[in-house]
């Protein structure tokens, strides 16, 4: 998780509004590191203890769909590296090609399994190994997929200063948003300019404030959200402009 030099970052993060963020976080040298054990020790415990649940709902997805159990898919993390996120499949075999990459609280998609393990958000624990290997941490912005990291603005760049995380306060005024999506009628372009922006005012709090403590605290958060009702946001507070014009299905980041 640490730092690399500024000289080296990808030429469209290295922009003044990427940069106050850059010097909060060099100054947080040993909180990251602290965060970084902290992510492969606790990781590892977790991939052990519950590797019989990991087998309990892979037999669960084979019996309910066709299809692999897992869900890779390329999502980007930090500086902008792009990796293959883990997830339980909860969607037929071939959801890519017959809809968004944004799912919605109905969507057809789903699998009467993958119903049940999205809302209780087990389809995220095979990300501890994408923990475990570095590409994510436990708290942190979502890792999004190319074409929607090709419509950041600059200051939403600095969020790739950290690793994708499994959970951050936007995942948890999110929660639902499943629901807040479904009655779009561009799903689409109603993430990237409402949803996105402000999700990713939260996001940019979490680089601000990040530390062992906080993200400790967002991760107790979490686990209360999951078994309570939150009400989702309705719109973007003070949303920051996107260029719709930028969205592109296969442009890679540099």
């Amino acid at each position: 998780m640490l730092l690399k030099d500024w000289e080296t970052l990808p030429d469209n993060m290295r922009t003044d509004d990427v940069k106050k963020h850059y010097d909060v976080l060099k100054k947080k040298t040993f909180s990251l590191l602290m965060i970084r054990i902290f992510d492969i020790v606790v990781s590892l415990i977790l991939l052990i203890l519950l590797s019989p649940l990991f087998f309990i709902i892979s037999v669960m997805i084979v019996l309910d769909s066709k299809g692999g159990v897992f869900f890779r898919q390329t999502r980007v993390t930090q500086f902008g590296k792009e990796f293959k996120i883990f997830k339980f499949r909860t969607m037929v075999a071939n959801a890519e090609q017959i809809g968004s990459q944004v799912t919605t609280h109905n969507d057809m998609r789903i699998t009467r399994v993958g119903k049940i393990i999205r809302k209780t958000r087990l389809d995220e624990i095979p990300q501890l190994i994408n923990i475990f290997l570095g590409d994510m941490t436990f708290v942190g912005t979502r890792p999004e997929v190319i074409k929607y990291v090709d419509c950041y603005t600059d200051e939403m760049r600095a969020t790739l200063l950290l690793p994708a995380g499994v959970t951050s306060k936007a995942s948890i005024e999110y929660k639902d948003e499943d629901a807040l999506m479904s009655d779009c009628t561009n799903v689409d372009e109603t993430y990237v300019s409402v949803v996105l922006p402000s999700k990713m005012q939260y996001n940019l709090e979490n680089v601000t404030h990040i530390s062992l403590f906080y993200n400790v605290s967002i991760l107790v958060r979490t686990f209360f959200a999951v078994l309570t009702k939150e009400k989702v946001p309705q719109s973007a507070p003070e949303a920051i402009p996107v260029d719709l014009l930028n969205i592109k299905e296969e442009t890679r980041v540099s």
